[in-house]
């Protein structure tokens, strides 16, 4: 494996570093209370990669086993516990754990355990999926063919 090719050409580097403070809002609150930060979305990476610290309500929730063809995800425990479905079983997590799910690998992720809990949400490369988080807030609303195009169009392929 050897590094990538060259992306930036200038001589002495630039200022560019993004900052955002602790405390920031998030972009995004669920009915449940469930809150999506957008640290990196795919728009402000060129497509490199998107992270979100995903802070969940104590209310069970999460999406089942699942994959996508496009884009590989990862989880990064930092509080609580979340199950997290790594194509074979279900496993508690804590803080400090650990998942990585390549591109293709069936994979969940749900709280309940009766308490908030917190992670860091990577996926790679930066798909825009702030779109596929905000549209789940109104698809109980959508027809069953609605659902079909939407989880489509997001690249979520339901096992």
């Amino acid at each position: 494996m050897t590094y990538p090719e060259p992306q930036y050409f200038g001589d002495g580097g630039e200022v560019s570093a993004v900052y955002r403070p602790d405390g920031h809002e998030p972009e995004l609150v669920y009915p449940n209370g469930t809150r999506v930060h957008y640290l990196s979305t795919g728009a402000s990476t060129g497509g490199l990669f998107g992270l979100y610290r995903y802070e969940m309500s104590a209310e069970p929730s999460g999406p089942g086993p699942h994959f996508h063809r496009t884009l590989a995800e990862s989880f990064y425990i930092l509080s609580g516990s979340l199950r997290i479905y790594n194509g074979d079983r279900w496993i508690d997590t804590r803080p400090g754990d650990y998942v990585h799910v390549p591109i293709g690998g069936v994979h969940g992720f749900r709280n309940e355990s009766g308490e908030p809990a917190s992670m860091l949400l990577h996926f790679a490369p930066g798909a825009p999926r702030e779109g596929y988080f905000e549209g789940l807030i109104d698809l109980d609303k959508a027809s069953e063919e609605e659902r079909a195009e939407f989880f489509l169009k997001h690249d979520n392929h339901w096992v």
